[in-house]
């Protein structure tokens, strides 16, 4: 059965009838698509080893960025998904995440968290890393205080230092959030809280992604939780006791990256789902994603 197209008048466009699909072949040359790019968390920081020992801090998020793009058909796009940053050893500072990318768009991984540190001046270790959120400054018991990792805006914060400079400065500090800046510790305790994520819900699912990892109390004794697997969440820091225990801090949680666009499948690229009238491209590791060079305009 052949279809006829109406036309308005002479030299003027073909109007599609209602209830008629344009064959295919006739769709644009580009797709509009939603995306959410979050690279992988830095990892905490470790806890000294001495009987008067300072805490680590968090892992900055992994930078979070969200938006809008037009990609052109038959072209294929790499997808990068940041892996999260190294767990501080005892001593040690977290790794920084990985980058995530998705066509032009690159969010940076999140700077590793300060480890807790005796020393006057404080040691590289201390040091919050820089990042798409910073990692916080490590707990310490000298004279002055590490520095904080600052983040890269828009994607996120600044991670967070101890009010108290000097002794008696020993609980870890926040990591920032895409959210919000990384908490401040004050003194021995309360630790500097992580910066708040953000939330999506580009997945079909009101989903928070890229929180900072928590800084750890001194005296509580304990390892660094991990972040969040395909969230972007910094690692939370390690203790570092009073007994001269010491701990390591948790792992950044990886990235992801979701795209999504209007209507019916026309593209291909990692785990696809359907919701509220959308398409959606689930990448939890890194792929390709390609739309459709004739796809049918809805």
């Amino acid at each position: 059965m052949s279809i006829q197209y109406l036309k308005t008048k002479t030299n003027a466009s073909f109007v599609r009838p209602v209830g008629y699909r344009f064959p295919a072949g006739l769709g644009s040359g580009n797709l509009l698509v939603n995306y959410l790019v979050v690279a992988g968390g830095g990892g905490g920081g470790g806890g000294t080893n001495s009987a008067s020992g300072a805490s680590g801090s968090g892992g900055g998020a992994g930078g979070f960025l969200s938006g809008t793009l037009t990609v052109t058909t038959s072209v294929s796009f790499s997808v990068t998904v940041g892996a999260g940053g190294s767990a501080g050893p005892a001593t040690g500072q977290g790794g920084s995440g990985a980058n995530s990318v998705f066509s032009s768009v690159t969010s940076i991984g999140g700077g590793g968290g300060g480890a807790g540190h005796l020393y006057t001046p404080a040691p590289a270790a201390g040091n919050g890393a820089n990042g798409g959120s910073g990692g916080g400054s490590g707990g310490s018991t000298g004279a002055t205080n590490a520095t904080f990792g600052t983040g890269t805006s828009p994607q996120g914060n600044n991670g967070g230092i101890n009010t108290a400079n000097g002794n008696n400065s020993r609980a870890g500090n926040g990591g920032g959030g895409a959210g919000s800046v990384g908490g401040n510790s004050i003194q021995n305790t309360p630790a500097g809280a992580g910066g708040s994520g953000s939330p999506s819900s580009i997945s079909g699912s009101l989903v928070t992604y890229s929180a900072g990892g928590a800084g750890a109390e001194w005296a509580s004794g304990g390892n660094g939780a991990a972040g969040t697997t395909n969230r972007g969440n910094g690692g939370a820091g390690g203790t570092g006791d009073s007994s001269g225990g010491a701990y390591s801090g948790g792992a950044g949680g990886s990235g992801i990256v979701i795209i999504s666009y209007s209507g019916v499948q026309v593209a291909t690229g990692g785990t696809v789902t359907s919701s509220g009238g959308n398409t959606i491209h689930t990448f939890t590791g890194s792929g390709t994603f390609t739309a459709n060079a004739t796809f049918v305009v809805n």
